[in-house]
């Protein structure tokens, strides 16, 4: 697109989960889905994106993320980029909050608030009568999206769109809990304790009786998912991101 002398409206940052989790790749073909039947002009920097280093920074090796964003930051203005939506909750937060610190200055969008624009803006155009009509679905709110950058109302609206039941869990905004994958703990076993935080979350999701429990990052798919299966539940209860449902309510 660069090459034909072209401007994206938008550059697609996938991340590392939307690259190359199983599960979340169908997230990232689901925002995809969204973008083209919107004839949204999109771009994605393929083979030269790589992790922003948030990661690295939350456990603490701060010489490893400033290696890895410099890089980021090179690459992206090196194409001039202006604006940046990203499905990751911790994508969005280290390009929106941290990297203008190093010279990457963007707007940056979570895929929930975009999603709502192109809501709010009639090119997407919600149909009648979806799959998820009168459907009970409760919302998990994650922390780097909620807590930290005070994004409560966009996933809801999308959710709102799809005409759903949405049901609240009893800690939910911003006295919300974490699924437990924050500050890096992803990638490790927790701590030894009375019950692990993600089977306690999804003890508080399935208490509402949702059918569907909605998600907005990779690791709280990642880790819903897991609380799910713990309780022996994945056959009634199934963890989706809003780019899925929308998606799925569109017909696309």
């Amino acid at each position: 697109m660069t090459a034909r002398g072209e401007s994206p409206e938008i550059v697609f940052w996938v991340g590392c989960a939307g690259s190359y989790d199983d599960r979340y790749k169908r997230v990232t073909k689901a925002f995809v889905k969204i973008l083209q039947a919107t004839g949204i002009r999109f771009a994605v920097l393929g083979t030269e994106e790589t992790c922003t280093g948030d990661p690295a920074r939350r456990a603490g090796n701060e010489f490893l993320f400033q290696m890895q964003a410099t890089s980021v930051i090179q690459v992206l203005n090196g194409y001039q980029v202006k604006r940046i939506v990203t499905a990751c909750p911790h994508c969005f937060n280290v390009l929106k909050n941290e990297y203008p610190d190093l010279g990457g200055q963007y707007e940056v969008v979570h895929h929930s608030q975009y999603l709502q624009e192109l809501i709010h803006e009639g090119r997407i155009k919600i149909k009648e009568g979806g799959s998820y009509q009168g459907k009970r679905i409760t919302y998990h709110d994650s922390c780097y999206l909620g807590r930290a950058n005070e994004v409560y109302e966009a996933p809801r609206e999308v959710l709102a769109s799809l005409d759903a039941d949405l049901v609240e869990m009893k800690r939910c905004r911003t006295t919300g809990l974490c699924c437990g994958a924050g500050g890096a703990q992803m990638f490790k076993e927790p701590e030894t304790g009375r019950k692990d935080i993600n089977v306690e979350r999804a003890e508080e999701a399935l208490a509402t009786g949702a059918g569907t429990i909605a998600v907005a990052c990779p690791f709280c798919m990642t880790m819903m998912s897991d609380g799910v299966k713990a309780k022996n539940k994945e056959a009634s209860v199934q963890v989706k991101d809003l780019a899925e449902l929308l998606s799925e309510s569109q017909g696309l």
